[in-house]
């Protein structure tokens, strides 16, 4: 039987590539007046936050490209790259990847606790991998809006 937060996190990464795949590489390294980030950055802080949560909280083997946390961890600012980013085409088809990975790999260990639980910033615990994939929704939802804001500032 599929579960159904997997229905949810394609959901979301369908419409989080969906915002983005007609723009160039030019336009999401823009960073609006009065803002730290830009488009490239919430998509590449979408992936690799979603790599740590899904994968390696699980035990997991992540797949982050060298240089990707220096890019995209959080607290980071695309100010302060001082190499050039992935491009859109590389972040893009990481999202694609991604999710198929998730199920393939996750899909029967939902109700497993994790190595280490963990206690997001806003103090919500998270024990089993079913709870960390339901955070990444959130986490996704919350750089969809950034992007969608951004998007419209620069149109």
């Amino acid at each position: 039987m599929e579960e159904y937060i997997f229905k949810q996190l394609n959901f979301a990464r369908e419409n989080t590539i969906k915002m983005v795949s007609h723009m160039d590489d030019a336009t999401t390294e823009i960073i609006p007046e009065k803002l730290n980030n830009n488009i490239k950055w919430n998509i590449g802080h979408i992936y690799v936050i979603q790599e740590k949560f899904a994968f390696s909280f699980a035990g997991e083997r992540i797949n982050i490209p060298e240089n990707y946390d220096r890019f995209f961890a959080p607290g980071t600012k695309p100010l302060e790259w001082s190499t050039e980013p992935p491009s859109l085409i590389e972040l893009l088809d990481l999202l694609t990847m991604q999710n198929q990975r998730l199920e393939l790999i996750l899909s029967k260990r939902l109700d497993e606790k994790v190595l280490h639980s963990y206690t997001t910033s806003t103090g919500l615990k998270l024990t089993y991998i079913r709870e960390f994939l339901s955070f990444c929704l959130y986490h996704e939802g919350m750089h969809f809006n950034a992007i969608k804001n951004i998007k419209s500032i620069l149109s």
